[in-house]
């Protein structure tokens, strides 16, 4: 007789079954009438759409979370919002450590190929960590919304603020508010700076946080920076430039627009465009409708969503070090360098090759989302390129346009969010798993033309 053959799952596979079965779980939940703010089930397509955008924290809905969801379905898109901004994995490795379970060895490998880690060394003490910070910053952001929500919508504004906090710092966009998303706040200086705070911190990256703390609290703060590893440094400084020569984009083309910025004062209008290039970093709150962006400013916000955040943390993207990467490597080969240095550092081929891996990745996935939708819908072909990068990027942010989807194009926007999500983690995790062979025999080099 036989044996029956173990079926052995891969990192890869495991990481991205996990977001499948959430999201089943999710939507199964969600089609219940008890989620629905009517009594009566929504249609399970929406439902199912709704469970992706929330585990892919990603934000665009085809129908209003507020409006649409009792208490009940917005918990449940809530939990969903949080495991997938920390990874399901995670969130289970850590329920597992609050009741006193110590994480197995296959359990510890997950973990440490799911953030990315060089080694297994000191990790549930990090993934304690990371649970412990995250709801620490999501616990301060929440109060710090009840200064604005609760004068305004007394007891509700509790969960209102809660649900705001968790959504900023998972970068999901999702709101409770109205179907305006942040707009009626676009002159609100604490709603500006809380939720940009938020997605700065969920977006940056764990990694990047300890690195701090440690250099802070090793070297204080005047000298901090230089003691910072390589990847806290391309993290932070391509985080600043991009959101201030965004910021900068933005102000310049939006200062006279009529629809967007053109009535405000010169501080309200610093702060509008401070908030829509962090927001394009995957976190998808809009304090002005997208629509009514100038085309430039349309094309600024496209570029930032595809860059996205960084890794190790909350937002979506190709990531701000993989940008960076591409871009000093390009450099150094118009220079004529035999390798790619940045703050006295040259990054390895490997590094390399990986970045280039996951934009190439990034960027097949939002063609061919692109192409199909272009073929299925009728729609302005920046409202859909605006869709599919925002989709597959987990940015949330639409010119009004996911709401008129029909069942295929919803379809098509699921798989682009969902693929944009695990797609280049799994690439990531496959990267580090796949050793060189060093005994395979190489092919003769031969030069070829290019450019």
């Amino acid at each position: 007789m036989k044996k029956s053959k173990k079926i052995s799952l891969s990192t890869t596979h495991i990481i991205m079954l996990s977001f499948v079965c959430a999201i089943a779980a999710g939507s199964l939940l969600l089609a219940l009438p008890v989620s629905s703010a009517t009594g009566e089930s929504i249609p399970y397509i929406d439902a199912l759409f709704t469970a992706v955008t929330s585990t892919c924290v990603t934000g665009l809905v085809t129908v209003t979370t507020a409006e649409s969801w009792s208490i009940f379905g917005q918990a449940v898109i809530l939990a969903l919002i949080q495991m997938g901004g920390l990874g399901i994995i995670t969130v289970m490795s850590g329920i597992m450590l609050m009741i006193n379970k110590r994480l197995g060895l296959s359990d510890s490998l997950l973990v440490q190929d799911a953030f990315n880690l060089n080694s297994l060394s000191g990790l549930s003490d990090f993934l304690k960590r990371v649970i412990r910070g995250t709801l620490i910053v999501e616990g301060i952001g929440a109060l710090l919304y009840m200064t604005v929500f609760v004068p305004e919508f007394g007891v509700r504004g509790i969960w209102i603020s809660v649900f705001n906090s968790v959504s900023a710092f998972c970068n999901a966009g999702i709101d409770i508010i109205g179907k305006d998303s942040l707009c009626d706040y676009v002159k609100n200086p604490i709603i500006n700076t809380v939720t940009c705070a938020l997605i700065v911190l969920g977006g940056i990256g764990y990694i990047v946080w300890w690195d701090v703390i440690r250099v802070m609290k090793k070297h204080g703060k005047n000298r901090a920076f230089r003691f910072l590893t390589l990847h806290s440094k391309i993290a932070l400084a391509s985080t600043g430039v991009l959101i201030l020569s965004g910021a900068v984009l933005i102000f310049i083309f939006e200062y006279g627009n009529p629809l967007t910025a053109e009535g405000f004062s010169l501080p309200e209008k610093i702060q509008f465009s401070l908030f829509q290039s962090v927001t394009t970093r995957t976190a998808g709150f809009a304090t002005v409708p997208q629509e009514n962006l100038t085309t430039s400013s349309a094309l600024v916000c496209l570029i930032l969503m595809f860059i996205g955040g960084s890794p190790v943390g909350t937002a979506g993207g190709i990531k701000t070090v993989t940008f960076t990467v591409l871009a000093i490597t390009a450099l150094s080969a118009i220079r004529n360098k035999n390798s790619a240095e940045i703050f006295s550092r040259a990054i390895s081929e490997k590094t390399v090759k990986k970045a280039l891996s996951v934009a190439l990745m990034s960027f097949g996935i939002t063609a061919v989302s692109t192409l199909l939708l272009s073929a299925v819908t009728e729609g302005d072909m920046l409202d859909i390129i605006y869709e599919t990068v925002s989709a597959a990027a987990t940015v949330g942010l639409t010119r009004n346009f996911t709401a008129s989807l029909d069942t295929v194009g919803k379809i098509i926007i699921m798989i682009t969010m969902y693929l944009g999500r695990v797609g280049p983690i799994s690439l990531a995790v496959a990267f580090n798993l796949r050793k060189e062979n060093l005994n395979t025999v190489r092919c003769p080099v031969e030069e070829i033309s290019v450019g």
